[in-house]
């Protein structure tokens, strides 16, 4: 069989929950009609099993003929080896299907998550994205996978019945109408599962968020004494995840005795009747005997459907949750087709803001939130009426590849230091050359001499201070080279005489190009080409530092204002 590709998952119906595994099944249809072949062949060799054992007891050892006990002897080992070699194949389709089940899903969360871009943080904690791709792509992979033996069990179960109804009418109704009344009496247990699997998804994906922001705030808790604190609460909220896990258990274990005892009720009464009609002369001995093979054998299909129903339900929340994610649209609709020529003026009406092209200039604002507001506008994080090159903003093709905006909160990957600060533009021979100049402008060139471009880096970059991680990620911001580059606070986290360096650096490595800088530092404001100074979100003076630090009182405050609080 050629394996089904999963490069492209194509477009999920994501209308429903029990329509999104429909199209995994429909898309993985190969895989699944495969499964179910192999399936059935696998479970009918194992049900044909006690029709051979008795068959070889009244023909061969009760009637006393060799012959017909090789042959029926033969018949049994023919059916082992079809049952061992359809059970590999079986499996190894199963553990295919489960794996293209969970790697499809994979693939469509991570493209909903780039198409989502900024506002995914928005919509969707940390932990609940983090719980898709860690545990429900294993639920709804079990549902691909149980599929091939449910298929299976079906086909066996009236094979089954059938041959009991030919032989004795009594006992395959007893099966017929055993096996509906199994499956009703199993039904209400899902419900409770189905509802309490909800609500422990729900606290894993909350735990999951803390989680994750207690690790990216480890050495600011550590360093105010709020360690201890914030351990006793996430400490609570895993005892309430626990509460919740055991409760799922106990809806869990109550279904897996059902599927113990149900079909084991079933297996007594047809053993119980069947030998009733042996000490009546109804049946044969081999016929006894194949009855009671058939209703141990049905155990393992009969089980397999309370298998089936509890990872189908479980299956059912997990896709509620990936519909749940693939139903959201962007806060803001897609880039259009318009190409201006750039680098080009870059305009923000709602604040005034004109930003001339391949000018370095300099925003600072007397509340660091318009600073943030307009850059966000500027690179369609947020809506607004912005125009570049007189073209508004949402009219703009590529607008990632044009405008870049830096902030701090991003975050460094692991791996070589190379692979987290280049671009992969280029050749290998220029990309080293812009990184260099780029390490060069970010001050960075002593943490790469330390380490080298080649040094692992761990996840975050946790093993950088704050300054040096903040440099890296100037650097890489640097490398990118876009027509626009928004930095937000690019030199918070250094000291004053790399904060210099830096400062001085920028404008040339830039030339050409357009730069943007939010801050209030006087030594990058100095160094701009042109200061933009913003007041209650518009745009209230502008001009050179030194200019503006004479004729704008607000403005030197705004600026000045760690000085002034230093004196007396």
């Amino acid at each position: 069989m050629k394996p089904l590709p999963v490069e492209d998952p194509g477009t999920p119906d994501q209308r429903t929950p029990a329509r999104y595994l429909l199209w995994l099944a429909r898309v993985q249809r190969r895989g699944v009609a495969w499964g179910g072949l192999l399936g059935v062949v696998w479970m009918l060799s194992q049900a044909l099993m006690p029709a051979a054992v008795g068959r070889a007891i009244d023909q061969g050892v009760a009637a006393k003929d060799t012959r017909a006990l090789l042959a029926w002897t033969g018949a049994m080992v023919a059916l082992g080896v079809v049952q061992a070699l359809s059970g590999v194949a079986r499996h190894r389709v199963a553990v295919f299907n489960w794996l293209s089940a969970a790697y499809r899903t994979v693939q469509v969360v991570t493209r909903q998550s780039t198409r989502l871009g900024a506002s995914l943080h928005r919509r969707l904690s940390a932990g609940e994205v983090v719980s898709v791709g860690i545990s429900d792509v294993a639920h709804i992979g079990d549902a691909l996978d149980i599929l091939a033996r449910g298929a299976g069990s079906v086909v066996a179960v009236v094979v089954v019945a059938i041959i009991l109804l030919a032989a004795s009418p009594p006992l395959g109704l007893i099966v017929l109408v055993g096996v509906p009344l199994i499956l009703l009496a199993a039904a209400p247990l899902l419900r409770p599962l189905r509802e309490r699997e909800h609500r422990h998804r729900e606290l894993i994906g909350e735990l999951n968020t803390h989680a994750t922001d207690l690790v990216a705030g480890l050495r600011v808790l550590r360093g105010v004494g709020g360690e201890k604190l914030f351990a006793g609460r996430y400490r609570a909220e895993s005892q309430r995840v626990r509460r919740a896990g055991v409760d799922v258990a106990r809806a869990e274990s109550m279904l897996s005795g059902a599927e113990i005892l149900l079909p084991g009720l079933l297996v007594a009464l047809v053993t119980w009747v069947g030998a009733r009609f042996t000490a009546d002369g109804t049946l044969s001995v081999g016929q006894l005997v194949a009855f009671y093979g058939y209703a141990v054998f049905l155990i393992q299909p009969l089980k397999t459907f309370g298998e089936a129903a509890g990872k189908f339900t479980k299956a059912h929340v997990s896709a509620a949750r990936v519909v749940r994610m693939l139903a959201m649209d962007p806060e803001l609709p897609g880039t259009g087709t318009a190409r201006p020529d750039g680098p080009a003026e870059l305009v923000d009406v709602a604040s005034g803001l004109v930003v001339r092209p391949g000018v370095f200039t300099a925003v600072a604002a007397a509340e660091p939130r318009d600073a943030q507001a307009i850059a966000d506008r500027l690179g369609r994080y947020a809506d607004g009426e912005v125009t570049y090159g007189g073209v508004p903003l949402a009219d703009v093709a590529g607008i990632r590849e044009r405008i870049l905006v830096a902030v701090n909160e991003d975050r460094l990957f692991s791996g070589t230091l190379r692979d987290s600060l280049a671009t992969g533009t280029g050749t290998q021979a220029s990309g080293d050359d812009l990184l260099g100049r780029a390490l060069r402008t970010a001050s960075a060139e002593d943490i790469v001499a330390a380490s080298g471009l080649d040094g692992h880096v761990a996840e975050a970059g946790r093993e950088f201070s704050g300054g040096q991680r903040q440099r890296l990620r100037l650097a890489r911001a640097l490398a990118a080279d876009h027509e626009v580059l928004v930095l937000i606070e690019p030199t918070s986290a250094v000291d004053a005489h790399t904060e210099a360096r830096i400062a001085g650096r920028l404008g040339p490595a830039r030339a050409g190009r357009t730069t943007v800088v939010c801050t209030t530092s006087p030594l990058v404001l100095d160094r701009a080409d042109h200061v933009v100074f913003v007041e209650r979100g518009r745009v209230v003076a502008e001009g050179a530092h030194r200019d503006l630090l004479d004729t704008e009182p607000r403005y030197a405050a705004t600026v000045t204002r760690e000085e002034a609080a230093a004196r007396p």
